[in-house]
């Protein structure tokens, strides 16, 4: 096999430290050696180990992203040396002989003989957006597991105020909350605070409020009514900064949103996950793949065993699944008809994968070309094959016992 990198250089992470593996020509014309040595992982050692490998003249350094503790080294290195992050699934050693040093040893053999691919690391600004946009969704988790917690302390209380109104967190339902908890128990006058459409509902609403509701009751929504604001103002906060680390992509952005169910929120996040460039990505099939939204591949001897989608960039594909199920839903778009077309023979949950990856691969094409999005239309399917769909309404008609006789219109 070719040796494409003589001196090579591979690590093996953990918390603590780095067993660092270099590979340089023996004595001999075509051996090599392989030295490993320790290093700490704090930020005074790491650049004690960049001098070290300057000073091997390594060409190549090539680590494994475990974890988070891959940073620290990466981020220091890779202004000044050649450094490749690489995948651990794609690296793995041999069964029976995995050790921290011999994992080291293998991947400097790798990466000797170029048979690594590095890992999309993105550029600083874009990891500054990932870090806020990845923030925001954890605390959005966050603060509807609160809403979670707080409704169903509710019925301990026999207020079934959710079964009510569409929302525990709306403006009618926290005017009823906050009265609670400072002592009101009328459920006359607590459904009197109800506002707008929902003055509609106050019978049911006084029904839904008369329960046992207690002081503990009221300490305890109190504390649960704190949290969801604490996790509210902090969205708020990383909404703001995120608008502004936004600004030298904001005509990326303005372009994403143009695809039926991508919201600004959405697009935010594809930016942050795939840096806006697609020159990273070679084919919109490589970031489909990357992503984690189309079929995997395990097959032998001619034989199928599994195409389950691959694990992906969870941040990226929750975003594109709320963005498919919007645009299923959306009138007279062709993201629509594709969900109901697929959803009618492969069922909704593969039918919104199918969505997720048509929306990446628009994706792809925009950003690669600088154009926006343009909707084919909800009646594509049946211009694009009107026989077909011809056939199938009257195999519908005639399925409902009707005797259908095609008579074309004149033109």
């Amino acid at each position: 096999m070719d040796v494409v990198h003589e001196r090579a250089a591979g690590m093996d992470i953990s918390k603590r430290d780095a067993k660092v593996a270099i590979r340089v020509p023996g004595k001999r014309a075509g051996t090599f050696t392989t030295s490993v040595t320790t290093w700490g992982a704090t930020t005074g050692q790491v650049l004690e180990l960049i001098e070290f490998l300057h000073a091997q003249r390594v060409t190549t350094v090539v680590m494994e992203a475990t974890s988070d503790y891959w940073k620290p080294f990466y981020f220091l290195m890779e202004d000044t040396l050649p450094v490749m992050l690489v995948n651990a699934r794609q690296a793995r050693n041999i069964p029976g002989r995995k050790t921290d040093v011999s994992d080291a040893a293998w991947l400097a053999q790798l990466a000797a003989h170029g048979l690594l691919r590095a890992s999309f690391v993105p550029p600083e600004p874009v990891r500054q957006l990932r870090d806020l946009t990845r923030a925001r969704a954890i605390a959005v988790r966050d603060r509807t597991r609160h809403v979670q917690r707080l409704e169903k302390f509710l019925e301990s209380s026999g207020i079934k105020l959710s079964s009510v109104v569409s929302g525990l967190t709306g403006a009618s339902s926290r005017a009823m909350l906050d009265a609670l908890v400072s002592g009101e128990r009328d459920p006359q006058m607590l459904a009197g605070l109800a506002k707008g459409t929902l003055r509609n509902k106050i019978p049911q609403l006084i029904d839904a409020l008369q329960g046992r509701f207690t002081e503990h009751h009221a300490r305890m929504v109190g504390e649960y009514l704190t949290q969801i604001d604490t996790a509210t103002a902090m969205i708020d906060r990383l909404t703001e900064w995120i608008e502004e680390a936004i600004a030298p992509f904001r005509s990326v952005r303005d372009a994403l949103i143009t695809i039926p169910g991508v919201s600004v929120s959405v697009a935010d996040v594809i930016i942050a996950e795939t840096g806006g460039d697609m020159g990273v990505f070679e084919t919109p099939g490589r970031l489909a793949s990357w992503a984690g939204v189309c079929p995997g591949q395990n097959e032998s001897a001619g034989r199928v065993k599994s195409s389950q989608t691959r694990p992906g960039d969870k941040y990226l594909k929750a975003a594109l699944g709320v963005a498919a199920l919007s645009a299923s839903r959306s009138k007279g778009t062709y993201l629509a008809a594709r969900y109901r077309r697929i959803a009618s023979r492969r069922g909704p949950i593969k039918a919104v994968v199918a969505i997720e990856h048509t929306i990446l691969i628009a994706v792809w094409h925009m950003l690669r070309n600088g154009e926006v999005y343009a909707d084919p239309g909800g009646d594509f399917y049946t211009r694009t094959a009107p026989d077909k769909t011809k056939n199938k309404a009257i195999r519908q008609l005639e399925n409902l016992g009707y005797e259908v006789v095609i008579t074309p219109v004149a033109a």
